[in-house]
C-alpha cells in the first residue's frame, strides 16, 4: 500500500475538541457493555512529509470521566479505579506510524495510573478538507483494545449469579478532527 493519502498535508495539527471524542466501553455484569467518555482532552499531531514520520501526543483529564451516572463517575475517580487525585491524566505518546496489511497503525506508550504500556491504535482516515471559516481539517477514527488490569485497574466484584462485575478488556475509540495550524 502506498502511504499517499488524498488531501494530506505536513504540519502541526491541533485537536478540535468540539468535533472529537475520547470514548471507551467495557463489559458490565457479563451481559452488556457500559460506555463512557472523557469530556476534557487535548492532542497534537505533527505530520511529516512522509505520513510514517508523524507523531502524536495526547492526554485526557481523568476527572472529566462521564458514563451518564454521577455515582459511578465519582467511584471511577477514586483509588478503586483511576485515582484522579494522584494520576490526573491519561497520556499517550506515539513511538511510530506504520502500514500493516494496508491499514495505518500508530504505536505508542499509553500511561494510566502511572503505568506505561505499549499500545497500537488502528487508524481509519475520514479525509481532509476546508471548513467554512478557512481552517484546513483532517478527520479519523482510531481504536485499540487494552487489558485494564495491565494498568493497575483491578477493581472487580463477584456476582451472585456467577462471573464478575467488570470485564478485563476495554475498547478505546477516538473520533478525531484536527485543524492544521497556520
Amino acid at each position: 500500500m502506498t502511504t499517499e493519502i488524498p488531501g494530506y498535508k505536513a504540519g502541526t495539527w491541533k485537536i478540535d475538541t468540539a468535533h472529537s471524542e475520547v470514548a471507551f466501553s467495557i463489559r458490565h455484569l457479563m451481559i452488556s457493555k457500559v460506555k463512557g467518555k472523557f469530556e476534557r482532552f487535548d492532542a497534537t499531531f505533527v505530520t511529516g512529509e512522509n505520513p510514517l514520520d508523524s507523531t502524536v501526543t495526547a492526554s485526557a483529564e481523568v476527572a472529566s470521566i462521564s458514563t451518564n451516572d454521577a455515582a459511578r463517575d465519582g467511584h471511577l475517580r477514586t483509588g478503586d479505579f483511576f485515582d484522579a487525585e494522584t494520576y490526573p491524566t491519561i497520556d499517550f505518546v506515539s513511538t511510530g506510524v506504520r502500514v500493516d496489511d494496508g491499514d495505518f497503525k500508530v504505536d505508542g506508550d499509553l500511561t494510566i495510573r502511572g503505568v506505561t504500556k505499549p499500545v497500537t491504535f488502528d487508524f481509519d482516515f475520514g479525509g481532509f478538507g476546508g471548513d467554512p471559516w478557512g481552517n484546513y481539517k483532517g478527520g479519523a477514527t482510531a481504536k485499540t483494545v487494552i487489558n485494564r488490569e495491565d494498568f493497575g485497574l483491578t477493581y472487580n466484584a463477584a456476582l451472585e449469579t456467577g462471573g464478575v462485575l467488570l470485564g478485563e478488556t476495554v475498547t478505546i475509540t477516538l473520533e478525531l478532527q484536527a485543524a492544521l495550524e497556520q
